[in-house]
């Protein structure tokens, strides 16, 4: 991980002064537990949670959002202000409620499915891909939600699949990583490490 966060500080700035780092792939491959252990590498580095900008009704559908509320701020060097939404509540929240602020760190983590995809890539300095079979992520993925969210899955999947057979992102990777027995082993993806 020293050698990662090292290799990505050393990158030129993406986003105005920001290094935009994107973690992709398969839902339930572990991209929210690298993005924290990444980030607690890099210094406590800010991270996206892209889940936190879709929505049931629109599971890929936040590019504006992210467009409008965080990549122009970040290219301006200010601070992004973007509403998460409310997966519980199945609503996004009025504004002032809940608003969440993503700073324009050196480095800022974006994780999530789709992170590395079409519209994304030209404000990157780097696309990490998370080395794991979709059905294998989609197996640990259930297995962390229960039988309460099945349904959800069966919708999710079809979405996903439909999503990466459109804008597959893996062929852009950087870097590939995939958790070990003793930690995650970091290669260089199809696209060459920067």
């Amino acid at each position: 991980m020293d050698g990662l966060a090292a290799t990505l500080r050393a990158l030129p700035p993406s986003c105005g002064p920001v290094r935009l780092i994107a973690v992709d792939g398969h839902a339930g491959s572990g991209k929210t537990t690298f993005a924290a252990r990444l980030s607690g590498t890099l210094g406590g580095a800010p991270v996206l949670h892209l889940d936190d900008l879709a929505s049931h009704e629109t599971f890929f559908g936040w590019v504006p959002r992210l467009t409008e509320q965080v990549l122009r701020p970040l290219s301006q060097g200010r601070t992004a202000r973007y509403t998460p939404y409310d997966w519980h509540r199945a609503r996004f929240p009025p504004e002032p409620e809940s608003a969440a602020s993503l700073p324009p760190a050196p480095v800022v983590l974006v994780e999530g499915v789709g992170a590395g995809r079409r519209a994304l890539r030209p404000h990157l300095a780097c696309l990490l891909w998370m080395d794991m079979a979709a059905e294998d992520s989609w197996h640990r993925g259930r297995l962390r939600d229960g039988p309460v969210l099945a349904e959800f899955w069966d919708t999710w999947t079809h979405a996903e699949m439909t999503h990466f057979a459109e804008d597959s992102s893996y062929s852009f990777a950087n870097f590939v990583v995939r958790r070990g027995e003793l930690g995650y082993e970091v290669r260089k993806g199809p696209a060459g490490g920067r």
